[in-house]
């Protein structure tokens, strides 16, 4: 059955006063029913707003999952051992830093095991220097040696090498001579400097858990604690400090510098539960404007995220900073010592993403409009400074103006509230920063120098999820700026580690600059070509 349709009473039988009755009642029923429909289309496109952005969310995080949800508990199991080895690193640096008590010395350590038979060996005596008795001049003979063994790690194999050092004694009086023991990097260890190297590139650039390397030797046959390697960092850590304090100065000694940060979950003590540290990264690479000072990278680690790290971070530093656009280092900028480049590879980003979620026309041209500008970086890249800001004007320019006026036209025909209106929002809020490298040749066209010496520290955290401490957020910086460091100058830094802990126990603290990876570089290239 139909329902009826509500018909009009007939008007001619109507005087003037109900036929306004009439009028205004059905214009009222027009305009609330104008409003139904104007509410129901803001509904339907909240509706498809919050489609798309669930869309871009869900994209992003689709890129970013790693592993399945089935590892969660093997996941958790490998934490725990390493927030075990990271005490345990700790408890080493803390012991290493203060005297030895004779209440430390009385604490029982377990008897050290001596070292695998099975391992191929290699002797390397150390005659003194005396040829004759220095009291009478009289002719030395052989009385007797001592002999200590280290262990070693040679690539691919792990050897002993077994130190002698032979007593010789006077034949005419009875005074005894005898080579000084060689250092070793850390006292009283049995590791070799190319052991203690390998341990620590294993852990900071290949990303192997000190649990993990133990299980691999023992595979060799060679039985290392997780609390032995453990050891062995936290004094390495302590060693290296001062060749990682003058590689900060030298990063904050120039005038332009790349920075950003990145999450690092740690175990809070006693709570079982994580909190959000921050690794900083802060790079000095002036190659790209054709300057030959070497370049750097010193990183540090905070328990948060607050302005006032980057603040402290940067007291000794002036100049361009170029960063993203974390809101911590407004108050650095506000005093004039620094001032702010921005990096356009964020902006970029933005619009990628969108692009990826949902194929904005918007986000294509942008991206196209900013490739023009990477175009001409790529043509200039080594160029002087001069000439680099010359080409940039000339040719730059010209798109970034039409690129903002584009910016500005389009913003106006967008929802506020779309996730393509906050992408052209942001790049508009920093378009004087964005502007900022064309008018100096040493500024770069973003800030991925300082992101790609993140990525060893994102590696790094898909295996291990979350650092066991503060304590070993802090070896990490320390170990990620070495070894950043010697890959920015070409090195191997399994290699350049080994010659800096074969040399720094006794190399003077005046003169440490020496064992920087450039100036280590540059020595081994001097003895290659004297050798020729």
């Amino acid at each position: 059955m139909v329902a009826s349709r509500a018909t009009l009473p007939d008007l001619d039988t109507l005087d003037p006063h109900e036929l306004k009755s009439l009028i205004v009642a059905q214009h009222k029923q027009i305009l609330a029913h104008r409003e139904q429909l104007q509410a129901k289309d803001e509904q339907l496109f909240s509706r498809d707003a919050e489609i798309e952005h669930l869309k871009l969310l869900i994209a992003k995080l689709r890129r970013m999952r790693f592993g399945r949800s089935s590892e969660k508990l093997d996941r958790q199991i490998e934490q725990l051992e390493l927030r075990l080895g990271e005490l345990e690193e700790s408890r080493s640096k803390e012991s290493l830093e203060r005297e030895t008590s004779v209440a430390e010395r009385a604490v029982a350590r377990p008897a050290r095991r001596p070292l695998p038979e099975h391992l191929p060996r290699e002797v390397q005596t150390y005659l003194p220097k005396e040829e004759a008795c220095p009291d009478c001049g009289g002719k030395l003979k052989r009385l007797g040696e001592d002999a200590s063994e280290i262990l070693e790690y040679v690539r691919e194999r792990i050897k002993v090498i077994r130190q002698v050092r032979p007593k010789l004694a006077c034949a005419g009086c009875d005074r005894i001579v005898q080579a000084p023991a060689p250092s070793r990097p850390i006292a009283r260890s049995v590791a070799g400097p190319g052991l203690l190297a390998h341990v620590l590139v294993s852990k900071y650039s290949d990303h192997l858990p000190l649990y993990r390397q133990s299980q691999i030797y023992a595979r060799e046959g060679v039985d290392l604690d997780r609390s032995t390697l453990a050891e062995w960092v936290g004094g390495c850590s302590r060693l290296l400090q001062p060749l990682v304090e003058t590689l900060r100065r030298h990063v904050m000694s120039c005038d332009k510098l790349h920075a950003d940060d990145t999450p690092v979950p740690v175990l809070a003590p006693g709570l079982g539960k994580t909190k959000t540290g921050r690794l900083w990264t802060y790079v000095r690479d002036d190659r790209p404007a054709g300057d030959g000072t070497p370049p750097a990278v010193w990183f540090c680690y905070s328990p948060d995220r607050k302005g006032e790290h980057p603040k402290e971070h940067l007291s000794s530093f002036s100049g361009t900073l170029q960063a993203d656009g974390y809101a911590g280092f407004d108050q650095i900028y506000e005093t004039g010592r620094i001032q702010e480049a921005a990096c356009w590879a964020h902006v970029r980003r933005k619009f990628y993403d969108l692009q990826v979620a949902h194929k904005s026309p918007v986000a294509v041209e942008a991206i196209e409009r900013i490739a023009g500008l990477y175009a001409i970086e790529s043509e200039i890249r080594g160029r002087s400074p001069d000439e680099r800001r010359e080409i940039r004007n000339l040719r730059s320019r010209p798109l970034l103006d039409s690129l903002k006026q584009w910016l500005e036209e389009t913003l106006g025909k967008l929802s506020r509230k779309s996730d393509t209106a906050l992408a052209v929002r942001y790049a508009l809020g920093r378009w004087e920063a964005l502007l900022r490298y064309c008018d100096n040749g040493r500024l770069e066209i973003d800030n991925n120098a300082a992101e790609r010496s993140l990525r060893v520290v994102a590696l790094g955290r898909k295996n291990f999820l979350f650092a066991g401490s503060d304590g070993g957020g802090e070896s990490a910086a320390a170990m990620y700026s070495l070894i950043g460091t010697a890959k920015l100058n070409g090195l191997d830094p399994e290699s350049y580690l080994r010659d800096v802990l074969s040399r720094i126990a006794d190399h003077p603290i005046n003169r440490i600059e020496e064992l920087l990876p450039w100036n280590v570089a540059a020595e081994a290239a001097a003895h290659s070509l004297h050798a020729a």
